[in-house]
């Protein structure tokens, strides 16, 4: 397993989490259903060891990172958007830099 893959499934692993946290501290449904289903995607794209994986979660993660700078903005509050902005900016490095190694 490389690391872009790893970085795809820690990355994924932080979003179901953070949609389970976001679900019980403000009731919100879409904190949950946008969490996991994320989450999972992230997780399967870097389970599956293949390029077409890492191309999807760093596709869910470009996406994630838009969305929490948009919630930034709006909110102001660093939790956790900011803290997902940060994190979802490392796993991206880490996978775009796995794509280019592998090209």
């Amino acid at each position: 397993m490389n690391l872009g893959s790893i970085a795809a499934i820690a990355y994924g692993i932080i979003a179901i989490i953070g949609g389970i946290i976001g679900y019980i501290q403000a009731r919100t449904q879409i904190s949950l259903i946008s969490g996991i289903v994320s989450g999972i995607l992230l997780i399967l794209g870097g389970a599956s060891g293949q390029t077409w994986g890492v191309v999807l979660a760093t596709v869910v993660a470009a996406v994630l990172v838009i969305v929490f700078i948009i919630r930034l903005r709006k909110t102001g509050k660093f939790m956790p958007a900011g803290l997902m902005i940060i994190l979802g900016l490392v796993a991206l490095a880490v996978m775009i830099g796995q794509l280019v190694a592998s090209a």
